[in-house]
């Protein structure tokens, strides 16, 4: 193996050697080489030494220096512990990288300005399958004490085998021969969260436990590396969310309806990792990884939700509530009172469940003769079940029950409110129907929900599976500007299916349509508090105890958007590439790189319905069917790819790339499926639908990189990374207007007639534009500039990113998902004599964020800019001392409680979603045999 692999990246032990000799021959490694072993401890006098979150640093400022790309790398600080409580955090942290909060944590990437959606996941270099609707990987179901390093690919190389149109992360789990040692850590941690216990039965408390082991034996030639993290910790969240804001007669806007609530989540994860290596001769070796994750994510919500002004019908005076006493700023009513209003008592449940399973098999031969060669096989898959079931309660149903006077007060955290009825008494609040919503439903086995459905339950079955094939040829140089060249071939096969199952929950005890039920007593659980939003509280159950013991029926929803969300997709590629790599001299500089071409075929297939009325039984129950709908189509990519890496004698290199960069249609876009809904506007209900697009070509576009980075002595860089991004395609959606004679829609109830027409929003290629930006990045080690300040520095970056992409051709110039235009992130450190202490700052501007509708559906809401702050100390029990191996932490997360903030596009006052999440402390260790 030539030096160059051997300097890929610095070892992971938790003390890392570098000789000046090392630095200054190093070359980049392959991407898909693995970790060479670390010098050994007891280095010579002119060894550098460094440890934890330095030797992390160190790490990524050789790995970013010695990569053939342009690269950014977390490394592991010690075995079994990234600097940051998840994977995700720590990614967020890289330059022109930045995260999306969801439920308090981060769990996508967003990389220069795109949405997760256009970069792509690897695991150990191979693709995986998403606990997602789409592509993107969720980072929560990897546990980060199993993860050695993290490196994100901003540039394509033809090589990398599952590349993204932004980027390509590649997380890499240990490598027992590689390591060289012995090693047994052990880990844990416990975490409070501020807000407290929100819900009853709640918790604020929760744990976090790891291990790894990591061997060799029979003279090195067989390595062993196994790992174990178990997650159980609570999150809580404060909710505040608008329906919308409506236009009164005289062009005032005002709240159209809200809901305030407070949510409970206890997120359960169990992940599991081995890795067994063989090297039966000096020139082989095979290595075998499994990954295993057990992922739970149960959630609580309980609060009231309040129709106002979007509650407001001329069909029906009787449920309308009334304006008035109003208060009017620039347009906007900022305070008033909703007369006759009769909101409604919600405990809803989330239960997200998911299994991943991940193997992988590869076989290297690297030949004496400059003949290198490899095999290698993986399979991921993914099972994962999302249940929701959703409740309400009242004062009793439809019309029946007594009405409320809600005073709202619209501020810049959206509103709070005022009210007369105690929704948090037993007695007055049953379980009903408050608003009559939905109407009588009929099951063809007479099983009926009268006046008003009670709740609804939504259970969704998503399988993801995806087999991997491939096999290289390198042949290396010994002489001459070409190092070496490489020919491989890659075949992924991959398929992802959702089928739904939901039902319309009803009391079983209305019979009438008259009835309501007080909760019974074995099921009440107390109040939950509102008053942070001027509510007092809030009755409090479990809504999966009630439908599991008969309290409700279930009825099967029968009607065409239903049917029609069942889908499945198969997707066959295959991957030819030539890949020349560059070594030579220039003068005094030193010229590597690599250029090459990818010929990627795509067969892509879908299956899906089209909702067909068959019919009415004679109970009045519609029959619908699903007319199965199978469409497919198979294209060809080209992806030439050119990186070049120019590197002088004082620490400077200068990089260039160009490259073809696509990334696929989402999976969920290409369902060969329509489904429909109602809006109601002047007494008549108007269909919507939605259908995704068997036919769509991938996202395209021409790229151009060029960087400068600056070297300190092997420990600090400077780097400015210019990056332009020429879309030749782009997927957008758009409406197209069809009659609805023939369509399967349900009755939308109360005598409202349908429209004679529907719209029907597709997804298709269109132009794309062009994105553009710079980078600054450093780390910076103080004492390489002044001695005296040995063990402080600085890390981080300031990214801006200009887009004039269109989402839609009507859209403005940079409206697209996960854009900002500016993201900046900052860590300064202390770490010396044991001691450490990390202060971490991150900040991105206004983006289109992209939330979870109750149906699981994508919903997109502009959400403000935050800036979240992240502090750590800690101290490592030192060599010599008793408890050598050890350490001990504290962080504070989220120390601002910075909160998530969406509002209306066209006026920032109208807030929609105001959530926040609390300080976040944890206190833990880990320990190094």
């Amino acid at each position: 193996m030539s030096l160059r692999n051997e300097f890929s990246a610095v070892g992971m032990s938790s003390r890392i050697a570098i000789t000046a000799a090392m630095i200054a021959a190093a070359l980049p490694a392959a991407a898909w080489a693995q970790d060479a072993a670390p010098a050994e401890d007891n280095a010579s006098a002119d060894t550098i030494v460094v440890t934890g979150y330095r030797a992390s640093l160190l790490n990524a400022i050789n790995q970013k220096r010695n990569a053939e790309q342009i690269v950014e790398s977390v490394s592991a600080e010690d075995i079994g512990k990234l600097p940051d409580a998840s994977i995700a955090e720590s990614i967020a942290r890289l330059p022109g990288l930045t995260s999306q909060r969801v439920n308090g944590r981060s769990n996508s990437i967003a990389i220069r300005g795109f949405a997760p959606d256009f970069s792509t996941t690897l695991l150990n270099g191979r693709e995986q399958t998403s606990t997602g609707d789409n592509r993107a990987v969720e980072y929560d179901q990897y546990p980060s004490e199993v993860v050695s390093a993290v490196n994100v690919y901003k540039t394509p190389m033809a090589s990398l085998v599952g590349q993204g149109l932004s980027g390509t992360v590649d997380m890499r789990t240990i490598r027992p021969l590689d390591t060289g040692k012995r090693i047994f850590s052990v880990g844990a941690r416990g975490s409070y969260a501020d807000l407290g216990k929100l819900n009853a039965k709640s918790d604020d408390m929760g744990y976090r436990a790891n291990a790894m082991y990591v061997d060799q034996f029979a003279d090195d030639t067989i390595g062993i590396a196994l790992g174990a993290s178990y997650n159980n910790e609570p999150y809580q969240i404060k909710e505040y969310n608008a329906w919308g804001y409506s236009d009164l007669a005289n062009g005032d806007r005002v709240i159209g309806g809200a809901k305030a609530m407070v949510t409970s989540t206890k997120l359960k994860r169990m992940g599991l990792n081995g890795t067994l290596q063989w090297k039966p001769a000096p020139n082989l070796t095979t290595t075998l990884d499994a990954f295993y994750s057990n992922f739970k994510d149960d959630q609580i919500k309980r609060g009231v939700e309040m129709p106002l002004q979007m509650g407001v019908s001329a069909d029906n005076p009787a449920m309308s509530p009334v304006l008035t006493a109003t208060t009017v700023e620039n347009g906007l009513v900022t305070s008033g009172q909703f007369a006759n209003a009769k909101p409604l008592a919600r405990n809803d449940l989330f239960q997200r469940h998911a299994k991943l399973y991940s193997f992988g098999w590869n076989t290297k031969w690297e030949g004496e003769d400059g003949w290198n060669a490899f095999f290698d096989a993986s399979y991921s898959k993914t099972d994962r079940s999302e249940l929701t079931i959703e409740t309400t309660a009242g004062t009793g149903r439809n019309l029946v029950g007594a009405k409320d006077t809600i005073g709202f007060n619209t501020g810049t955290k959206g509103s709070t409110f005022s009210n007369v009825i105690d929704y948090g008494d037993y007695d007055t609040i049953l379980l009903t129907s408050p608003q009559g919503w939905g109407g009588t439903q009929i099951a063809p086995d007479g099983t009926a929900i009268r006046n008003g459905q009670d709740g609804y339950y939504n259970n969704r079955h998503i399988k993801d599976e995806l087999w991997q094939f491939r096999t290289e040829v390198e042949h290396e140089f010994e002489s001459g500007p070409l190092h070496s060249f490489q020919v491989g071939l890659n075949y992924t096969n991959r398929s992802k299916s959702l089928v739904p199952e939901e039902y319309f929950l009803g009391l079983a005890a209305n019979t009438d349509g008259l009835t309501s039920v007080a909760v019974p007593q074995e099921y009440r659980l107390g109040a939950t508090d509102l008053s942070m939003y001027g509510l007092g509280s809030v009755i409090s159950y479990d809504p999966a105890a009630l439908v599991r013991d008969g309290i409700y029926n279930r009825v099967a929803n029968p009607y065409g958007d239903v049917v029609v969300k069942s889908y499945a997709i198969r997707e066959r590629l295959m991957t030819a590439y030539f890949q020349g790599n560059i070594d030579s001299e220039i003068g005094s500089a030193h010229l590597t790189g690599n250029f090459g071409v990818q010929a990627q075929w795509t067969d892509q297939n879908s299956l899906g319905a089209t909702a067909v009325n068959l019919g009415t039984a004679p109970n009045g129950s519609p029959i619908i069917g699903g007319e199965e709908r199978r469409a497919s189509t198979d294209y060809l990519d080209v992806l030439p790819s050119l990186n070049l890496s120019l590197r002088f004698p004082s620490d400077t290199v200068i990089r260039f790339a160009a490259a073809r960069e696509i990334i696929r249609p989402r999976l969920d876009d290409m369902r060969a499926s329509l489904s429909w809904s109602y809006t109601i506007a002047d007494g008549v209900a108007q269909a919507t639908g939605s259908s995704g697009n068997p036919d769509l070509r991938p996202w395209r576009a021409n790229a151009l990189d060029f960087t400068i980075e600056q070297y300190f002595g092997g420990k600090g860089v400077i780097a400015a990374q210019f990056f332009w991004k020429d879309l030749k395609s782009y997927i957008y959606n758009t409406d197209l207007t069809v009659p609805t004679d023939g369509l399967a829609l349900q009755d939308p109830g109360q005598g409202i007639p349908v429209s004679d027409t529907a719209q029907l929003n597709v997804p298709i290629n269109g132009k794309g534009g062009t994105l553009y930006g710079v980078e600054i990045a450093t780390t910076l080690p103080f004492e390489t500039f002044l001695p005296a300040l040995d063990g402080f520095g600085i890390t981080g970056s300031v990214a801006y990113t200009k887009s004039k992409i269109q989402a839609t051709p009507d859209s403005p110039s940079g409206d697209l998902p996960g854009y900002s235009k500016w993201v900046a992130n900052g860590t300064a450190y202390f770490e010396k004599w044991g001691f450490n202490a990390r202060g971490s700052v991150r900040y991105r501007s206004t983006f289109l964020g992209e939330v979870s509708g109750f149906a699981a559906n994508r919903v997109r809401r502009r959400a403000a800019a935050e800036t979240i702050v992240d502090a750590q100390i800690g101290y490592d029990f030192q060599a010599g001392s008793a408890l050598e191996g050890l350490s001990l932490y504290v962080q504070g997360q989220n120390l601002t409680n910075a909160p998530f903030i969406t509002t209306n596009p066209g006026d920032s006052r109208e807030v929609i979603d105001y959530q926040t999440y609390g300080r976040r402390f944890l206190a833990g260790f880990t320990y190094k045999f």
